[in-house]
Parts: C-alpha cells; sequence; structure tokens
C-alpha cells in the first residue's frame, strides 16, 4: 500500500475524475469482489455476483477497455458458476438491469429530441459499440497516432512504474491482482494506439504484487522517491497543464465565438459557462497542418483594415465575433505564420495576433525522437514549453 500512496500516479492521476482513474476503481472493486465469491465456499455469493454483473456493464460503459483487465481474473468464475448457477442467473440479471439503465441515459442524452425508454428499444444509442467501431478504423486511430505494439511493455509501463518496472519480472508475486495487469496489458497491446494512461489500472495491481529488492534497498527507495517527485511536478503540473487556464481566459473573450484547439488535450467545455453557447469549441486533435490551416482559413474573421487591427492588438471594442487558435508554442509550423521574416512585404492570407500565453504547459504528446533526434525534440518541446491563443483574421 506504501508503493501504492507514493506513486506519482496515484497522486496526480487518480485525484482528478478522468475515465482511466474511475475504472482503476472499477477494476479493484471487481477483484474484490471475485476474490470474495471464489474464496467463499459456505455461500452461494447471489448478491456479490449481481453487484459484480453490473460493475461489469458501468466499467464498460466508463471505458470499453475496461473488461479487458477482467479477463484472466474472470476465469475463476466459471467453477463458482458451474457449481452454484444461481450466482450466475444473478449476474445475469443485475447485468442486464444495468444495460437497460445505461443505454436509456445515454439514448436520452445524446438524442436531438426528449427519448422515453422505449427508445432503448426503437433507436438506442450504444457509446461502447460506437467507441468500439471507431476504434476499429486505422484511419481514425491515426488522427490521435499510431504506436508499434509494444509501446506498452515497453515504453508506457516504465514511464508509470519507474524503478518498479524490473521488481515485475525479478521478484512478482503471482496473485489475482497481477494476473488482472498482465490480462489488461496484453488485450490492449493489440490497438495501435496506446497511450500511458490506459494502464493507469494497472499501477496498484502490480505495485501491490511485488517485493522490495534485498539488496540495495536503500538505494532503490532513493530512485523511486527521486523518479516520483520529478514525474509527479511533470504530468501534475506542466504537462498539458496550459489547457485550463486558456479555456478560463477564452471565457473572458467578448469577441471569442470559435475555438480551435490544435495539438493539445480536448479543452472541457463545461468551464465556459453561459459562453459555451457563443462560443464553438472545435478539437483538432493532431490534424494535419495544412488542413488545420485551410479549416482556420473557412472561419477566420474578415478585417478590412489590418493597419487599424494592429493599433488596437488588445482591443475587443467594435468586434462581434472572433475567431482564436489555441496551440502549443513548440509547433514550429505556425513560426511562418506567427513570426514572418523581417522585410517580407507580401501580405500574409491569414493574420495571427497572440492574445494569451500560459508558459506553464508541456506538449509531451509532440515528441518526435525518431525525425528530429533527441537534443532537438527537448530543446523545442521544453525550451518553446507553453500554450497559447490566437485572434487569426483574414484579408477581405
Amino acid at each position: 500500500m506504501l508503493l501504492v500512496a507514493s506513486s506519482y500516479v496515484t497522486w496526480t492521476y487518480q485525484t482528478h475524475t478522468f475515465s482511466n482513474s474511475i475504472e482503476t476503481l472499477l477494476v479493484a472493486w471487481s477483484l474484490v469482489l471475485i476474490q470474495r465469491i471464489t474464496t467463499n465456499k459456505q455461500r452461494s455469493s447471489i448478491f456479490s455476483s449481481g453487484l459484480l454483473g453490473f460493475l461489469l456493464v458501468f466499467g464498460t460503459f466508463n471505458r470499453i477497455t475496461f473488461p479487458a483487465f477482467l479477463l484472466i481474473p474472470g476465469l475463476r468464475m466459471v467453477p463458482h458458476f458451474l457449481q452454484k448457477p444461481l450466482s450466475l442467473i444473478s449476474t445475469i440479471l443485475f447485468a442486464v438491469t444495468g444495460l437497460f439503465l445505461a443505454i436509456y441515459a445515454d439514448t436520452a442524452f445524446y438524442s436531438p429530441g426528449p427519448a422515453g425508454p422505449s427508445a432503448v428499444f426503437r433507436h438506442p444509442i450504444i457509446t461502447p459499440l460506437n467507441n468500439l467501431l471507431y476504434n476499429s478504423s486505422f484511419k481514425n486511430l491515426a488522427q490521435h497516432g499510431i504506436h508499434p505494439r509494444y509501446q506498452h511493455i515497453l515504453a508506457n509501463l516504465p514511464q508509470l512504474l519507474g524503478p518498479a518496472f524490473p521488481l515485475l519480472f525479478l521478484t512478482p508475486y503471482l496473485n489475482l491482482p497481477l494476473g488482472s495487469a498482465v490480462s489488461g496489458v496484453v488485450v490492449l497491446s493489440f490497438f495501435r494506439h496506446q497511450e500511458a494512461r490506459f494502464l493507469i489500472p494497472t499501477v496498484p495491481l502490480i505495485l501491490s504484487s511485488i517485493q522490495l529488492p534485498r539488496r540495495y534497498t536503500r538505494p532503490w527507495i532513493a530512485a523511486w522517491v527521486i523518479f516520483n517527485v520529478i514525474f509527479g511536478i511533470l504530468m501534475g503540473v506542466y504537462h498539458q497543464g496550459g489547457v485550463i487556464p486558456t479555456q478560463t481566459f477564452l471565457a473572458g473573450r467578448e469577441d471569442a465565438t470559435e475555438a480551435l484547439w490544435w495539438r493539445c488535450y480536448s479543452p472541457p467545455t463545461w468551464l465556459l459557462g453561459g459562453k459555451n453557447e457563443k462560443l464553438n469549441t472545435r478539437d483538432f486533435k493532431g490534424l494535419e497542418p495544412s488542413l488545420m490551416i485551410e479549416e482556420l482559413r473557412q472561419v477566420a474573421t474578415c478585417h478590412k483594415d489590418m493597419a487599424a487591427r494592429k493599433i488596437n492588438a488588445h482591443s475587443q471594442k467594435g468586434t462581434k465575433n472572433g475567431t482564436y487558435l489555441i496551440a502549443p508554442l513548440s509547433s514550429t509550423f505556425l513560426d511562418q505564420y506567427t513570426q514572418p521574416p523581417a522585410g517580407h512585404d507580401l501580405k500574409p492570407p491569414l493574420a495571427f495576433e497572440k492574445v494569451w500565453e500560459y508558459r506553464n504547459h508541456l506538449n509531451l504528446d509532440d515528441m518526435d525522437f525518431a525525425e528530429d533526434g533527441i537534443w532537438q525534440t527537448l530543446t523545442r518541446v521544453v525550451g518553446r514549453r507553453g500554450l497559447a491563443a490566437w485572434r487569426v483574421t483574414k484579408a477581405c
């Protein structure tokens, strides 16, 4: 428990209401129920089995990766269900009830008009199915990033576990939590888009399934503390740290009607409050630069007098509509628009006016060591850290 509590994953990711954080708790609760059901030979565990069925549905609707972590542990339930079929019936009944409630909630939320319970049977909206179909398309995954299938094992797990990663192979406990972690890593490795946060549920499972090294214990503890302090600051403060401050800034811009976010996390639109009805937020994710500029050109507001706009650089008076591009400063592609060469007489098709900048922002998803090299990548991402908002106009 001390390893779990001292892990930076616990006091950064798990203190936020990410779907991955909720998934971690649901996996832990499900394993507790499986352990209780399979070890209690005196009772049929009807209620516990039903609760497990409900959690299975809830976890799947929270994240479609949830069943992957219960694949191996779930095998322990097979003999129990064969010996006590009432437990299986209870699991199915609770799961079907939870499934109906979940589909109804999503159908009512995403339907354009009012939707009653009968809508579940007429035109249901099943979000896990839609999610699975979307992620089954290589073209869709390419918008978020394609990774090799060994990304989780060779890169993401070491990033989450640090000095504890070698202990997974040297001093493991072969128990139910470790089986759940292995199950999740193996299944998720088949998908080509692999982010470290997808493996957050494995962290407490693995840390509770390893032993500290008997030799060099103090140096290992020192390395563990240093690793978690560094990554705690990096991931808890700097990584995508400018998204919320920038969204708060946009909420106060009277002329903001279009906000285009590029190469950063999706902004939480609920922070806009009532401004959300006026401001159209679009997430371009990792869209190709040329396509991003084309989209930006279509929604940029007109400004006939460029010189007058520069005089009133930070004024919102007289402007009812405004288009803003939010992107990391480390995106060198934008330099040709935001920092045009001196003596350049030709008027650019788009004019970028920086109105906001937040320096405590690192875009770690924009690292390309293969193309740029290690030193140039770190110089760009760290040296040019920050998230900026540009007001974009075009000559009409």
